[in-house]
């Protein structure tokens, strides 16, 4: 579809993100790994967004990147939660202000939706 190859630079990035987390998942913290989610999803949203040839806003929330992507990938709605849940991640894990303790059941829930979000993308991409 795309003639650029700048989208695998965002699945990389993408792959990153999953491999701290996985890291983190075992070791870590779980507010460092529901960021780390939420990262990765953000990052794959962007690559497709770029395969399509779109431009990708500066924005952190997946659910206006899911809505940016609805109209050439409908299913995308099917993992609406999915990016509600993940967006909030964001901003709870990022600020003391807003920091909540998140349990080692969430940041799997959170490792699974941002699965969900991965296998998504990549089945979009030829």
């Amino acid at each position: 579809m795309s003639g650029n190859s700048f989208y695998k630079d965002w699945l990389q990035k993408a792959a990153e993100d999953e491999l701290s987390l996985k890291a983190v998942l075992s070791e870590g913290a779980p507010s460092t790994a529901c960021f780390l989610a939420q990262q990765m999803s953000e990052k794959f949203l962007k690559g497709l967004l770029v395969y399509g040839g779109n431009e990708f806003p500066k924005i952190h929330d997946l659910v206006k990147l899911g809505e940016m992507l609805q109209s050439a990938y409908p299913g995308i709605i099917d993992l609406k939660l999915d990016l509600q849940k993940l967006s909030q991640f964001y901003i709870e894990t990022r600020y003391p202000a807003d920091y909540t303790e998140f349990t080692k059941t969430e940041a799997r829930e959170a490792y699974d939706m941002a699965q969900r979000i991965k296998l998504f993308v990549t089945s979009k991409l030829g």
